[in-house]
């Protein structure tokens, strides 16, 4: 497949543009970090940011792990009625992996 063909494939694929999407939001890489590192509660992340000194809202976070979990990147699980955290899938540590060796590569 030629490097064009390629583009056109994540450009208008149903299932890669939806990621693509998703990964330009605010926050997402954040979060998909956040479940490779098991802080998918929102307690634990929110500590987790404040200690580097960055800062990450209740309602973005719920946002794009609702996103994440919609592409099979990660699943949810119910804490009681009204809580839930989330948990990475294979899918997502493999996608989560790729960002982390894309930024080595780049350092």
């Amino acid at each position: 497949m030629t490097e064009e063909e390629n583009v056109k494939q994540i450009l208008t694929d149903e299932k890669l543009s939806a990621i693509k999407a998703m990964l330009e939001k605010d926050h997402a890489i954040d979060c998909l970090f956040l479940l490779h590192l098991d802080k998918g509660r929102w307690k634990l992340a929110k500590e987790f940011m404040q200690r580097l000194g960055l800062t990450l809202s209740d309602g973005t976070f719920r946002s794009r792990m609702m996103e994440i979990e919609n592409l099979g990147l990660a699943k949810s699980v119910r804490i009681d009625p009204l809580k839930k955290y989330y948990v990475k899938t294979e899918f997502g540590e493999k996608v989560t992996k790729l960002l982390l060796e894309l930024f080595e590569a780049i350092v």
